[in-house]
């Protein structure tokens, strides 16, 4: 059993940054490939940015491409979303997941299997 705990939200104003922390306890993150997915009020839950387990490879939602970066610490079980230039449609809570395989990155929340809570993250024009 692996449990996934974000941290790092709060509010910010447009153009500021943020940083999110995932860590993992009960096993490791390794060797699983990670994401991280957000879902704004009303809406559906989307993919952000995805990393292997190697963190050779990583991929980007479009509306965040340029502007986040995903990074992991294996030898610290965590994961980071490093949000900068934040705009206000960037607000929602914020999920990372651990990936079913280690290769590669996903978009998709079915190739997900342990979630975490999510962090609230507000952005304010």
């Amino acid at each position: 059993q692996v449990q996934l705990v974000e941290s790092g939200g709060g509010l910010a104003q447009a153009g500021d940054s943020l940083r999110l922390s995932c860590a993992a306890s009960g096993r490791t993150l390794s060797p699983y490939g990670m994401g991280w997915f957000r879902q704004a009020p009303g809406k559906e839950r989307e993919f952000v940015a995805g990393i292997s387990w190697t963190g050779d490879s990583t991929d980007y939602g479009a509306s965040v491409k340029g502007r986040f970066t995903i990074s992991r610490d294996n030898a610290k079980n965590t994961v980071s979303l490093q949000m900068n230039s934040l705009k206000p449609e960037d607000t929602a809570v914020y999920y990372c997941a651990r990936k079913k395989t280690a290769w590669g990155t996903a978009r998709y929340e079915s190739e997900y299997d342990y979630w975490g809570q999510g962090t609230q993250v507000t952005v304010s024009s």
